[in-house]
């Protein structure tokens, strides 16, 4: 196979105060040692109360796995200097937007700007995965096949169930946020990459956008990398997790190349059918099942993801992460963030504790389960 499918991992962090458990902006002497320690793998955010890491170019999943644990910690360590600590939640439980302040940076003093009060709700945090797909025309040829894919790692992430302290009864409330953004959702189908360059290329000449990177569809060819990224994720408390997820992202696009190889392709659903099951991720998460449009027929997860897990297995063996794929049966299974983040809520109401402190407490837990 021509292409390398390296790893790439960028993960968005809130920032708590560890007495009072609220949102707690980032002083300027953290981002500071961060960046000193990580070597330009961390930037601010939007949000003061947020900080970003992403991983270097990995070949294996060892790799992405010794990478994101080290920036992990070291978030933790520099954070705690401060006593902050950082969740990786793509919604704070009980945090308020409208107490947030965003970081004073060219690029987000134009985001502000360009998207006005949509752009102040944007309280939340995602995680994004590169994968290495050399070939231009090739990224542009997979994308439609890959969207039928992007609601499965959707449901398999969430971690967003609260937004202002109330349960939204979504299990990513994130994604409705985001959505309300310009240049969103899933992306359109391209015949080439001559007409994504011409077709976005448009936005450029008319200075809209800078460039690509504004365009913030669930899955984009990457403007600064020769990678298909895809955005549509929530980010995972659990680093094991998150890796799992970064695997089955990997071996979809490698199975995905597979078939183009052998004069096979994935069949392309309309994006009506495919956003039916990103809606459904949305809302349910693990809970309630996805389409199988070629069944005609609602699937458990569960089952949905051993037969994933079986399409891949040729692919993921290839890749060495036939762990990571597998422990993806534990979350179809038991739930994701979102269903623990409940069962903490719940239990902490029935003991008469503050719910929503409760589960910043077993977020906090979470994040430094595996490091």
């Amino acid at each position: 196979m021509q292409s390398t499918f390296t790893l790439g991992i960028e993960e968005e962090y809130l920032l708590v105060d560890r007495d009072s458990l609220k949102l707690a902006e980032a002083p300027e002497a953290l981002m500071t040692a961060c960046q000193e320690d990580m070597e330009g793998q961390v930037s601010p955010e939007f949000l003061q109360c947020q900080i970003e890491v992403g991983t270097r170019v990995c070949e294996t999943i060892g790799q992405a796995r010794e990478d994101l644990r080290r920036l992990r910690a070291v978030v933790s360590k520099r954070a705690a200097e401060h006593n902050l600590s950082p969740i990786a939640v793509s919604c704070h439980p009980f945090g308020d937007w409208k107490d947030q302040h965003h970081t004073r940076k060219q690029r987000y003093d134009s985001l502000q700007h360009d998207l006005g009060g949509v752009a102040r709700r944007m309280l939340i945090c995602g995680m994004h995965v590169h994968v290495g797909i050399e070939d231009p025309g090739q990224r542009i040829d997979l994308m439609p096949q890959m969207c039928y894919f992007l609601p499965h790692l959707l449901a398999l992430s969430t971690s967003s169930p609260y937004w202002q302290g109330e349960d939204t009864g979504l299990a990513s409330y994130r994604l409705t946020i985001f959505d309300n953004l310009p240049r969103t959702g899933l992306p359109p189908v391209f015949s080439s990459w001559a007409e994504f360059e011409r077709t976005t290329g448009t936005l450029i000449e008319l200075g809209i956008i800078e460039d690509t990177s504004k365009i913030w569809w669930d899955l984009r060819p990457s403007h600064a990398f020769p990678t298909l990224e895809t955005r549509i994720m929530d980010v995972s408390p659990r680093l094991e997790h998150a890796l799992s997820l970064a695997a089955l992202t990997q071996a979809v696009l490698r199975m995905l190349v597979r078939l183009r190889e052998r004069n096979l392709r994935w069949r392309e659903y309309d994006r009506f059918l495919i956003g039916e099951n990103r809606w459904r991720a949305e809302r349910y998460g693990v809970t309630e099942g996805l389409i199988d449009f070629g069944e005609r027929r609602i699937k458990p997860m569960a089952q949905l993801i051993d037969e994933l897990i079986g399409l891949l297995a040729e692919d993921a063996e290839a890749l060495g992460t036939l762990e990571e794929i597998a422990a993806l049966r534990q979350i179809a299974e038991q739930g994701t963030s979102a269903t623990r983040q409940r069962r903490v809520h719940a239990e902490a109401t029935a003991r008469g504790e503050d719910p929503g402190r409760a589960v910043v407490r077993h977020l906090i837990e979470e994040f430094h389960a595996d490091l």
